[in-house]
Formats: structure tokens, C-alpha cells, sequence
């Protein structure tokens, strides 16, 4: 066996290896904290899953969203923030008032 046979049996060996040992393409898990799903209003908690993701994902991460800016048009409707589209701004982390915003 010549060096390049070698060179590529072994890397050919290394990689058959490394996608065996991590499961193959299987798509990665969330690794962010989400509030449960049963503190939602009932009209959030008919919304399709990824909406309500996303309401459950603001109550946990408000004070980060709230360095986000927005987008998508809102600031007319008084929002400051990305966690603004979540929430009315008055509202306390004790007291969540929702936006309905982000259901549309």
C-alpha cells in the first residue's frame, strides 16, 4: 500500500467514524429556556406551535429582547423593543400584560 492509498483509506476511515459517533444529520435540540406553555393566555395557547415558542421563549428572555430592536414596522404602534411585540411595555415580569401583536 502506497502512502496515498493509505492517507485515504484512513481519512475515509475518520470520517465514516465521526458521522457514525454523532448520529448521524439529525437536527440539533433548543438549547434556550422556554416558560411553560400553560401561563399562556388561551387565545396564545391555540396559536400554532411555533408562535406560541416564541411567546414562551419572550416571557423567559424579556430582558434580552429588550436590546432587540424591531423590525417589523411596530415602532408606529409605540413599541420599543423587540419584546415590545410580546409585551405592552407597562407590564411586569410578575404581571405580564401580552401583546397580541405576534399572533398574526
Amino acid at each position: 500500500m502506497n502512502r496515498r492509498d493509505f492517507l485515504t483509506t484512513g481519512l475515509i476511515g475518520t470520517t465514516t467514524i465521526l458521522i457514525a459517533g454523532c448520529g448521524g444529520f439529525e437536527a440539533a435540540e433548543h438549547r434556550y429556556q422556554l416558560a411553560p406553555e400553560n401561563i399562556l393566555p388561551p387565545d396564545i395557547a391555540k396559536a400554532p406551535g411555533e408562535v406560541r415558542e416564541a411567546y414562551r421563549f419572550a416571557i423567559t428572555n424579556r430582558d434580552t429582547l429588550r436590546y432587540i430592536p424591531c423590525y417589523c414596522g411596530c415602532g408606529a404602534d409605540g413599541h420599543t423593543s423587540n419584546a415590545s411585540c410580546y409585551f405592552k411595555d407597562s407590564s411586569t415580569p410578575a404581571n405580564p400584560i401580552f401583546d397580541r401583536m405576534s399572533l398574526a
